[in-house]
């Protein structure tokens, strides 16, 4: 789907683009897929914020995406390619043979009209959900479950594809988009294809105010605030760090320090994405 470029009318739009949508073929989402988004503006169930710079922007609906592919042997019919606020992907909406309507997220290259199906025996073709130990290897994928039966965790976001490499006993090896090699159990669920709208990465907000309605709020950086604010503060002037490394406004290491503390998965990485 191409980027649209706006004419140079404001400062703001001269730098701006933006999605052309022309993939989209329904402009108001299924009511019975629907469901209240509460924001929580970064803060936790105690209200402090863990979180920072998110806030405002604009009211959302949740739309309810069938992550499991858990639907065996019932075709589907793709009836619309709708937009998402929720996620960068554009999704689908499937209507069943049996009546049920759910949203998938939409694989590139698949059109309205075609048949979608989930299970052990389905079709290798884009849209189409198997276990990992029924897909051929060199397979490129999406969607793509950790735990069984859980739902989808990885390779969700828009242009995301991650490759099947080989299966050794109950597990299967696969290249993830950051370049992790990672053991995946042979029983869970990924869908064939690469996620759609692939451009999203190219767009350029232009302005600040499109940040905002995406409720991401301002950040400031901390060698402009007070040495009480940051560790980076203070000094007369523009001051350097003054200090081993760069640090956190909680005056952690950062810029490439690690905080992986899940030691018991460490047998399920092949390859980690970054050099050790």
């Amino acid at each position: 789907m191409p980027i649209k470029q706006y004419k140079p009318t404001s400062p703001g739009r001269r730098g701006a683009s933006g999605h052309s949508f022309a993939e989209i073929t329904r402009k108001k989402p299924e009511k019975s897929l629907l469901a209240p988004l509460h924001k929580r503006a970064g803060r936790n169930n105690q209200g402090r914020i863990t979180v920072r710079h998110r806030g405002g922007g604009a009211k959302r609906r949740l739309r309810i995406i069938d992550f499991k592919r858990d639907k065996f042997g019932v075709p589907g019919r793709v009836a619309t390619i709708e937009y998402d606020p929720n996620r960068s992907g554009r999704i689908a909406l499937i209507h069943y043979a049996d009546g049920e309507k759910r949203y998938i997220l939409w694989p590139a290259g698949v059109q309205v009209g075609d048949t979608v199906t989930a299970g052990p025996e389905a079709e290798i073709k884009p849209g189409n959900a198997l276990p990992l130990k029924s897909i051929p290897s060199g397979t490129m994928v999406h969607n793509l479950e950790l735990h069984k039966g859980k739902g989808a965790q990885l390779v969700r976001g828009a242009g995301a594809a991650a490759q099947l490499l080989a299966r050794e006993e109950d597990y299967a090896l696969v290249r993830l988009p950051s370049g992790e090699v990672r053991r995946i159990f042979a029983e869970c669920m990924a869908t064939i294809g690469q996620v759609g709208n692939a451009e999203h990465s190219q767009v350029k907000l232009g302005r600040a105010g499109r940040s905002r309605l995406m409720g991401r709020r301002p950040t400031v950086r901390g060698s402009v605030m007070n040495p009480r604010d940051h560790p980076h503060g203070g000094g007369e002037g523009r001051a350097p760090i003054g200090m081993p490394g760069p640090k956190t406004p909680w005056g952690k290491p950062t810029l490439g320090y690690r905080t992986r503390r899940r030691k018991d998965t460490n047998k399920y990485i092949v390859r980690r994405r970054y050099e050790v």
